[in-house]
């Protein structure tokens, strides 16, 4: 399976926010420094996002971003599908009609991996991901 940058760098980002608090607001630029994503792309990225329901705009000087739902209810899986649309688009035959028999028996194997990814995907929310990314901080913490 490939994701796609812009798919990558969303899940990133929606991460990010899930960590910083779910009604912080977080600028395209301050989440674009800390993270080293390029500005332009992220906002292509959050303007995905923003339409899939995903994320809240506050216009202004205190304006940014924030998580429209909880993030324990905004799974990986909907944070791909709003910006990484060919990661879930049918795959086409590849034989000629001659092999409908064999393309159709492909055609149930692409169906079922897309249907385990998505499962898994689904499986995986902000919530989940923010609290594995902090427990891998804590574990690299060293006290002396």
């Amino acid at each position: 399976m490939r994701v796609s940058a812009k798919g990558k760098y969303a899940l990133a980002a929606m991460v990010y926010l899930a960590q910083s608090g779910h009604d912080t607001v977080k600028t395209v630029a301050r989440i674009s420094e800390e993270l080293n994503i390029s500005k332009i792309y992220l906002e292509q990225v959050f303007s995905l996002l923003k339409r899939a329901g995903l994320v809240l705009s506050t216009k202004g000087a205190q304006g940014g971003y924030r998580l429209a739902l909880l993030p324990e209810k905004i799974t990986a899986y909907a944070v791909l599908k709003a910006c990484d649309q060919a990661l879930f688009e049918k795959a086409e035959p590849v034989l000629s009609e001659d092999h409908q028999a064999l393309n159709h028996t492909l055609d149930t194997v692409y169906q079922k991996m897309d249907e385990e990814v998505k499962t898994s995907l689904e499986s995986f929310t902000l919530s989940d991901l923010a609290e594995k990314v902090a427990g891998e901080l804590n574990s690299y913490m060293f006290f002396i």
